[in-house]
């Protein structure tokens, strides 16, 4: 038990240190030689865990060796808030203690509207996943990340600019991070788009990036370009791997297709000042087939990639 303790101080001290040195300055600048040691957590979301209790990821998750866990607060799964109670919520505290897992992230599926009144019940929304990750980890402020759905860029990208500057208000409020991913069936669907969003919002620390390349694959983005765009604004890594079929794309396990180079993407975004986390992210065209097994698959991710950190020579701040 100590040692879980001490295990999770170490992480709790060198997130505050991280959020302070955000709050302080951007993104992607370079980190000074003390906190360049702090490395970045490995992690897994349940996102692929929907059949299970969110105590039994996270025992699932802390057994496979993971240094911390994003959890999905969907309105319609076991962590959403309103499924919650307060003596939930403190269970769950001690029970990520025990463990020494980081809640590193909040996953939410919240998309800017026209509609005020669809509007104010995103940033409810908002305030209510910020209490809960406050509740969960009071010490290192799991940021709330979120696609932003679909559309026509060129239509709908001044009233994604319009909404988030809202968004921003209460993640500043709430001292909660929200970080938005391009996806590639959105519109919003490349960093450069986030980038210019995050410019018209004074680049605000409350909004940051989602850099998840499988998003980019087979789409004329080299890894190296969208890096570079993505670094100054990126909070959050999410991995996963698409391959490419005759009916289009698809969504596999990270690492499973042997089409992405993790380790340069490791390297990069390592030495480029990045200490967040990197989260092993199960696509729903993966858990949604028959036969999924989330405990198996955690497994498999955790085999594929966690030997890369040290191939990139990026250290595990659980090391």
């Amino acid at each position: 038990m100590q040692t879980k303790q001490r295990r999770r101080d170490f992480l709790r001290i060198s997130r505050d240190t991280l959020l302070g040195a955000v709050v302080g300055s951007r993104f992607g600048d370079q980190l000074p030689a003390a906190e360049a040691k702090t490395g970045a957590t490995f992690s897994f979301g349940t996102y692929g865990m929907k059949t299970m209790t969110t105590e039994d990821a996270i025992r699932a998750v802390a057994d496979v060796g993971y240094d911390g866990i994003e959890i999905t607060a969907h309105s319609d799964w076991d962590a959403a808030p309103e499924r919650m109670s307060p003596d939930r919520r403190q269970q769950l505290r001690a029970l990520l203690d025990d463990t020494g897992l980081e809640v590193t992230a909040l996953m939410e599926h919240l998309y800017p509207s026209s509609d005020d009144k669809t509007h104010a019940i995103s940033l409810d929304r908002l305030k209510r996943v910020a209490k809960l990750g406050h509740d969960l980890s009071p010490h290192s402020r799991p940021l709330i990340q979120t696609v932003l759905g679909g559309g026509e860029w060129d239509q709908v990208k001044n009233m994604f600019r319009d909404r988030l500057a809202d968004w921003a208000k209460v993640a500043e409020e709430t001292n909660t991070v929200i970080a938005i991913k391009p996806h590639r069936g959105g519109a919003m669907s490349r960093p450069s788009e986030t980038a210019w969003l995050i410019g018209q919002l004074n680049n605000t620390i409350w909004i940051r990036m989602v850099y998840d390349y499988s998003h980019y694959a087979f789409r004329d983005m080299p890894l190296a370009e969208t890096i570079k765009t993505a670094l100054p604004y990126t909070a959050h890594i999410a991995i996963k791997d698409t391959v490419k079929t005759d009916k289009g794309f698809k969504f596999v396990l990270p690492g499973d297709s042997g089409n992405f180079d993790f380790v340069e993407l490791f390297k990069r975004f390592y030495a480029g000042g990045y200490r967040g986390d990197i989260c092993c992210e199960v696509s729903g065209q993966v858990w949604n087939r028959p036969g999924y097994d989330p405990i198996a698959a955690a497994k498999k991710c955790y085999t594929n990639i966690a030997p890369l950190f040290a191939k990139a020579k990026v250290p595990r701040r659980s090391s």
